[in-house]
């Protein structure tokens, strides 16, 4: 259903905290004009867990008003909550998304029948295509390929984004599942080689501040052209691992100030990226080519 370098978008927000929508549309028009594939709003990197439930919404509703038609829209719409994850996937429905994104109850440590019976409850309850997230090294909380196999079988829960940077892992899922379920990365270090192995693309934290040369890569594995792809991945690898030198979102955040793409505003907990970090981030950046 969607494929190739799909952005997960930070929120931009002005220095006080307040989310700044004038940054916020010039980002879907940097990222249509950059041939991003698709636009993942208010996941992970976009401080969903920092955003109350109407600025939540308002942030959803917002993208997809902008990109008005001209890219998919993904909302991030999960949380450990069933029923407040229903009632913000309801809201993306409303809104246009043209699908959401779940990410697997956290904190809680529900067991895999849990798992099963949340996603299941939120496919039952709201009609939207629905991609699972897996991100274990954030919510403390893995599901497990014969869990997502289970979940292949509900008609409008249609991908997942696996985020384990385990190769092996996503293979195992491709071949339980098949044609039922897409498979995404969640992985920019490991996104290629996944592509490569048969997934449909990428959910990217690099695609923030490297669109055009994400695209390009994923456009290249998809079509099974692995030296192409590596000549293009090889100068992003830096990139790769310094916009994780600390807890994403913090120093993509800052490269896109870095760019002059966004105002440096980052909600606490999380705090601006550390004067040590800036320099090796601002060198990957200027290795991919994105600053001079």
């Amino acid at each position: 259903m969607f494929h190739g370098s799909m952005v997960a978008l930070v929120t931009p927000m002005c220095s006080e905290g307040a989310v700044d929508n004038e940054a916020l549309d010039a980002l879907v028009e940097f990222h249509v004009e950059n041939g991003t594939d698709a636009i993942v709003a208010m996941g992970t990197t976009g401080e969903s867990a920092t955003l109350d439930e109407k600025e939540h919404c308002d942030v959803v509703r917002r993208v997809v008003e902008r990109a008005a038609s001209r890219i998919p829209v993904i909302a991030g719409t999960g949380s450990n909550s069933t029923r407040e994850a229903i009632d913000l996937t309801r809201c993306a429905m409303h809104a246009g998304a043209d699908a959401c994104l779940l990410v697997t109850p956290y904190y809680n440590k529900p067991t895999q029948e849990g798992l099963y019976q949340h996603f299941r409850a939120v496919a039952e309850a709201v009609s939207i295509p629905q991609i699972l997230y897996n991100v274990p090294g954030r919510t403390a909380v893995d599901m497990l390929p014969e869990t997502v196999e289970r979940l292949a079988g509900i008609p409008n829960i249609v991908g997942i984004k696996e985020a384990t940077g385990d190769l092996a892992r996503g293979q195992e899922i491709m071949q339980r599942c098949g044609e039922r379920l897409d498979v995404y990365s969640g992985d920019d270090a490991t996104a290629m080689e996944l592509i490569l192995a048969g997934a449909r693309g990428n959910i990217s934290v690099t695609a923030n501040v490297a669109p055009r040369d994400m695209h390009a890569m994923c456009a290249a594995a998809l079509k099974g052209d692995r030296a192409a792809a590596e000549q293009i991945n090889q100068r992003l690898i830096p990139l790769h691992q310094k916009l994780f030198l600390e807890a994403n979102p913090i120093p993509v955040k800052w490269a896109l100030f870095e760019m002059g793409l966004i105002a440096d505003g980052i909600r606490l907990p999380l705090t601006p990226l550390s004067e040590s970090c800036r320099g090796p981030l601002r060198e990957a950046m200027r290795q991919a080519g994105v600053i001079s």
